[in-house]
């Protein structure tokens, strides 16, 4: 054999045993090390799961805190609403005449509930039930109150109604 021969056996053997060197060992190195990377993550987010928890407990009771304050139950904000307005009806001298289904209205991602009532009394009262709906209920915005005097012919009085609209986002 040749001396040139005998250096590209020799080159090629190297280049050969380095393809062989990646293939069985480098390879492997960076593949465990992705692997430990991904490891140390989750364990970075392990290691936070206890505040989390915690943070997530505290908000849990302070949402229940606010439920019970403004008086949100667990059944749907119709009848929670109808509840509402009759015991405040009930306890203040108001007769609730009329209370329709909800219109909903949805467009894209937002949905707006619309619930329509009558109610009949005296004036200041009707204004208390209002302001105990938007300030102390939190069950949405009322947009339009429209009042309208009505006379009972048969015993002569005359009577108070206001037509409630309250409009929510839900």
């Amino acid at each position: 054999m040749s001396n040139t021969l005998k250096n590209r056996v020799l080159i090629g053997g190297f280049i050969v045993l380095l393809f062989l060197c990646y293939k069985f060992a480098i390879a492997n190195t960076f593949a465990l090390k992705s692997e430990y990377s991904k490891l140390t993550k989750e364990q970075k987010i392990f290691e936070n799961t206890p505040k989390q928890i915690a943070l997530l407990k505290k908000k849990e009771h302070y949402y229940d805190s606010l439920l019970t304050k403004y008086k949100i139950g667990g059944t749907s904000l119709q009848n929670n609403l109808l509840n509402t307005v009759a015991t405040f009806a009930k306890i203040n001298d108001l007769k609730v005449v009329d209370f329709l289904e909800p219109h909903v209205f949805s467009e894209k991602s937002l949905t707006i509930n619309t619930y329509s009532f009558t109610v009949e009394g005296h004036f200041n009262n009707i204004l208390q039930l209002i302001y105990t709906l938007e300030q102390r209920t939190k069950y949405g915005e009322v947009i339009s109150v429209s009042y309208e005097k009505k006379k009972n012919y048969r015993t002569g009085t005359s009577y108070l109604q206001a037509k409630i609209v309250l409009q929510s986002f839900g």
